[in-house]
Formats: structure tokens, C-alpha cells, sequence
């Protein structure tokens, strides 16, 4: 009988461990890069992140982090040991993160123009300013890829010296393939009157949908997880910061996300050449620059026919596609990232960051 009450005091104590480790992921530190801000714009900051390397051993070009609209970017800093800053600035990149910042009330009117057309290009002259150069590369993320991919087609003559992609939502042509984009099928959604009523798009709804995408793996394989890892510190600690991430969402300007299922996910507009941004029509083939691609082979939320297309349009001659085992968060939050994503972006970014490169 000894045996089995020490069982039961075993697996209680264990299942005790787990309910405060899920408690206590809302507190766990994470973005934990020393770092300055060094332009704002409303809720919209600029940081420049703190390099460990003298001058002379690092790259002459600046990096630009650049998000999505939903969730927070400290994605690319969870934790020391588990943050893609910390890994490129011990590369001897010069980083930067662009963070949008947490849309209010005053904000429903911002558009997905205004982000990729105002507040991204005036980020990178204050961030060229900073780092006394002339040429800039952009690291985009998820919809962050798309602003970049904006930015860059609207402007020809950006000094960009590299652009990189990751999980880039650029082609809507095959909607079958999304359920994000079946769920935001007109006959289904009416995005005017979502917009129209609640202003901004709460970020548990986005957080709702995007769980709903593997419900099983979402509600109940992520708790499993931090289960079988109950007994390993550092584990559990990277499972709290990613588990605060997920759980830590922004609500997406209600303009922006009209613009963005309208434009973007119906109409693909940027892929067939009709997006029009102020005034300014997008072409895909005005982009000259270097451009590597990285898509995740498993991902649910950004399936590959979504990232592949664009590479047909653009007129980039140095280009590439790198596909990467794992799903859509693990390219940045994922325990294999440091060593399979990050070093292969690192290489890439940095063969085309040097001073004398041609």
C-alpha cells in the first residue's frame, strides 16, 4: 500500500509542478537583450540592439528585424540561449527590431499601407542614420515579410543589400490549401461588419483562429509536451517563454485587417500586380535585390504554395529557396532553430553584407 501512496504523492506533486509552470509562464523574462530605443512613431519603436563586437568585427550593413501585426517580436529574442538577436549580433551583425507596438482604440484607422509605406521606411532612414551607412538588409517575418516585400517593390531604388523572407503569406491563389483563408472566404466572413463593430480584431480571436488550426496539438499536444519535459529546467523555462508569446497577442489595426483579407488574402492583389499603395502600383518585378526565401516545411498556418510563387515575379538574380523541417513558429521559437535556421540565414546575410561585396 506504501507503494501506491507514494504514487499518488509522486504524480500529484508532478501534476502541482505543471499547473505552476503554466501559471508561471506569463512572468518568465524574456527579451533580454540589452538594447535603446532610438526612434518612435506613435505606438511604433525602433530598437537598436547593444553588439558584444568591437567595430572592426562587424558587418558594415545594418540588419532590420521586421514582424508581423499580431503577437509580440521578442519571438526573435525569447531567452538568452534561444534568441536569434543575441545568435546575429555574436555573428557581428548590426540589429535592429522594428516594433509596431500595441494598437489602441485611436488606432482602428491605420491601414496596411501605412505600415509598410510610412512607418517601415521612415524606421530604416533613422536606422541608417544610426549606423552611419547607405545600404540596409530586412529580415521579415510571417506578415512582416510581406510589409518588407511592399516596401521593397515600391521602392526600386532602396539601397537594400539583401532581403530575407521568412514564412512569407504572399500567394493566395490556391485558397484550399489555408484554412485561415477558407474561414475568410466572403461567402463566409463578413469582414466589414467584424471591423465595423469591434474596431480593432481583439487578439483572442486571432489567437482563437490560429489555434483552431490543430485544435488536438494546440489544447492539449502543447501541455503533453511541457509533461514530459516537467523534470528539465531549461526546458521548461523555453517552453514558458514560448508559451508566453503564444498567449501574449496585440490586436490587429481594424483598417489593416480589412485591407489585409480584402486586398492581400481575396483579391492577392500583390501577386497578380492590382496592389495599389498610395497611389503607387506594387510590382513584385521592380525587386532586384538578393533574396533568400525560407519556408517551413510543416507549417499549417503558412503552407509553402503561399511562399513560392513570388519567386517567379521578382527580378532578383541572387536568389533562393531554403526549406526548412519543422512548422511556422519553430523557424524562430523551435529548439533545433540555433542550429539549423539561424546559421543558414546567418551565412546568407552575411556573404552579402560585407564592405566590398560586388
Amino acid at each position: 500500500m506504501s507503494g501506491i501512496r507514494d504514487s499518488i504523492e509522486q504524480a500529484y506533486q508532478r501534476a502541482v509542478k505543471g499547473v505552476r509552470t503554466t501559471m508561471g509562464a506569463s512572468q518568465i523574462p524574456v527579451g533580454l537583450t540589452p538594447r535603446e530605443t532610438i526612434w518612435a512613431l506613435n505606438k511604433t519603436r525602433l530598437y537598436r540592439y547593444r553588439s558584444p563586437q568591437p567595430v572592426e568585427r562587424r558587418y558594415p550593413v545594418p540588419l532590420l528585424l521586421v514582424y508581423a501585426l499580431i503577437n509580440k517580436p521578442y519571438i526573435f529574442d525569447l531567452r538568452p540561449g534561444r534568441s536569434f538577436v543575441e545568435f546575429m549580433l555574436g555573428q557581428g551583425f548590426d540589429v535592429y527590431l522594428l516594433d509596431w507596438g500595441v494598437p489602441g482604440p485611436e488606432d482602428r484607422g491605420t491601414r496596411f499601407d501605412d505600415y509598410a509605406a510610412e512607418y517601415l521606411p521612415r524606421a530604416i532612414r533613422r536606422m541608417l542614420g544610426a549606423a552611419g551607412a547607405e545600404e540596409y538588409s530586412l529580415i521579415g517575418y510571417c506578415i512582416g515579410a510581406v510589409l518588407a516585400m511592399v516596401h521593397a517593390a515600391v521602392s526600386p531604388q532602396a539601397p537594400i543589400r539583401s532581403l530575407t523572407l521568412l514564412a512569407p503569406p504572399l500567394d493566395f491563389a490556391s485558397r484550399e490549401e489555408s484554412l485561415f483563408s477558407a474561414w475568410l472566404d466572403e461567402r463566409y466572413f463578413d469582414v466589414d461588419k467584424l471591423v465595423d463593430q469591434t474596431g480593432n480584431i481583439p487578439p483572442n480571436l486571432i489567437e482563437f483562429g490560429s489555434k483552431m488550426l490543430k485544435p488536438v496539438e494546440n489544447y492539449v499536444g502543447v501541455y503533453t509536451s511541457m509533461w514530459d519535459r516537467l523534470d528539465e529546467d531549461a526546458a521548461v523555462e523555453s517552453w514558458q517563454a514560448m508559451h508566453r508569446w503564444v498567449h501574449d497577442g496585440v490586436p490587429f489595426a481594424g483598417e489593416a485587417f480589412r485591407q489585409w483579407v480584402k486586398d492581400y488574402i481575396r483579391g492577392n492583389k500583390l501577386m497578380t500586380g492590382e496592389l495599389i499603395v498610395r497611389g503607387r502600383p506594387v510590382d513584385l518585378a521592380n525587386i532586384q535585390a538578393p533574396l533568400l526565401n525560407v519556408v517551413a516545411a510543416q507549417d499549417h498556418i503558412v503552407p509553402r504554395s503561399h511562399s513560392l510563387g513570388v519567386m517567379e515575379r521578382i527580378s532578383s538574380q541572387d536568389k533562393r529557396v531554403e526549406v526548412i523541417p519543422g512548422g511556422h513558429v519553430g523557424l524562430m521559437g523551435g529548439s533545433g532553430a540555433r542550429h539549423k535556421v539561424w546559421p543558414t540565414i546567418a551565412e546568407w546575410v552575411g556573404q552579402r553584407s560585407r564592405a566590398n561585396i560586388e
